[in-house]
């Protein structure tokens, strides 16, 4: 079996809307290091790359034939504070985090490419989004 450099047996890959922005906040809210990028002739998001420490994850647009993508992820961070204030600059929203006895947080925070409303996956920020545009 053959594993890139830099991935491992199991990694993300999140088709996103407004890809870009959604890297961007990977990398500026989150802490990501950007390891590739590459564009569709339309300028939308073919495939992108950033590391979160060991771990890869890849990034494409939406698209009809791939929809966004609904999950939850869990990032493991030396100080969780520091984090959370970090990703609050980059989303430019209020956060909610939540610490267990077990030492893990679980958290509300809206991404750029969610645009409004907040939730703990990219699944309720693009619900809440989509219900948001419909009252305009």
């Amino acid at each position: 079996m053959h594993i890139p450099p830099g991935f491992t047996t199991v990694f993300p890959y999140i088709f996103a809307r407004d890809a870009h922005a959604y890297m961007d906040f990977l990398r500026d809210g989150l802490g990501g290091e950007v390891s590739g990028i590459h564009d569709n002739p339309d300028g939308s998001l073919a495939n992108g790359q950033i590391r979160f420490n060991d771990t890869t994850v890849m990034v494409s647009e939406a698209t009809g034939d791939n929809p966004a993508s609904q999950a939850t992820y869990y990032i493991y961070v030396a100080d969780a504070d520091a984090a959370m204030a970090k990703a609050v600059a980059a989303g430019k929203r209020e956060i909610y985090v939540r610490y267990t006895d077990h030492g893990m947080a679980g958290s509300k925070l809206v991404i750029p490419a969610g645009k409004t409303g907040t939730g703990r996956n990219m699944n309720t920020v693009a619900k809440l989004a989509e219900m948001a545009a419909a009252l305009d």
